[in-house]
């Protein structure tokens, strides 16, 4: 090994042991406090608070399927209906901001038969939109508007919060509490002292669910008919926390 190579090792390691010195004159602490520490008994906990909170908006996805001998023909169709579907979104009082294109697709379609090559039948124009709907008495409404208009598929709809903070800090605060209670429990059923939090985490918040099945019906409603039921129910906002606890005798 040449005197160069050497020099090069033995900087190297000089460095790496200069590391572990630098991060504890940050921390402020000593090799046998940190020691003490982590050798220090302590409760390892975790806990949730849950709350149920009605929610104040809906997203519906829904679509229009159209098709024909060309691929032209069948773009055409569609695009005549997603018009139509799209003005009685408006008329039914939907921001243009809350209607968003969230798929355009067109397929050749073809016919199969055993031992003979596909023979092809026409062109398949698909587009589906999300729309956002703020008003919940609306859904139903809207929904038998769009279908009336033209849309032949609906693929889901979500209920949702706007805002979600104020649900997940009360959610927060439950858990604190649920937390500091079994800490508490723990402490007094092993009877030792229980001190302060030394470490405290968090997870889950709130989450939109998922598309639930909504079904269109097979024809148009009459002016007089009831709007499609449509049930928001409630949504489950959940936070998880886990804590570590001194303690001592």
């Amino acid at each position: 090994m040449t005197r160069t190579a050497r020099a090069l090792m033995l900087g190297t390691a000089l460095m790496t042991l200069a590391v572990p010195a630098v991060s504890l004159a940050q921390t402020g602490a000593s090799p046998m406090q940190m020691h003490a520490m982590a050798q220090q008994p302590a409760l390892n906990l975790s806990a949730f608070g849950e709350v149920k909170v009605a929610p104040d908006q809906a997203t519906i996805n829904f679509g229009v399927v159209t098709e024909a001998a060309t691929a032209q023909e069948a773009m055409t169709q569609n695009a005549q209906q997603m018009t139509r579907v799209v003005a009685a979104l408006r008329r039914a009082g939907i921001n243009e901001r809350d209607i968003q294109t969230s798929g355009l697709n067109l397929s050749a379609q073809y016919d199969y038969q055993q031992n003979e090559p596909p023979k092809l039948r026409g062109y398949q124009a698909t587009n589906r939109v999300t729309v956002i709907i703020n008003d919940l008495t609306k859904v139903g409404t809207t929904a038998d508007a769009v279908v009336a208009a033209g849309v032949n598929q609906i693929d889901g709809i979500a209920f949702g919060l706007k805002d979600a903070k104020a649900a997940e800090d009360q959610a927060r605060q439950l858990a604190v509490r649920a937390l500091q209670d079994k800490a508490r429990l723990y402490a007094q059923a092993l009877g030792v002292q229980l001190g302060g939090v030394r470490t405290l985490t968090e997870g889950g918040g709130y989450m939109p669910e998922p598309p639930r099945p909504m079904y269109a019906r097979a024809m148009a409603m009459d002016a007089g008919s009831a709007s499609t039921p449509v049930s928001a129910g409630e949504l489950t906002v959940r936070i998880d926390i886990s804590g570590t606890y001194d303690i001592g005798r």
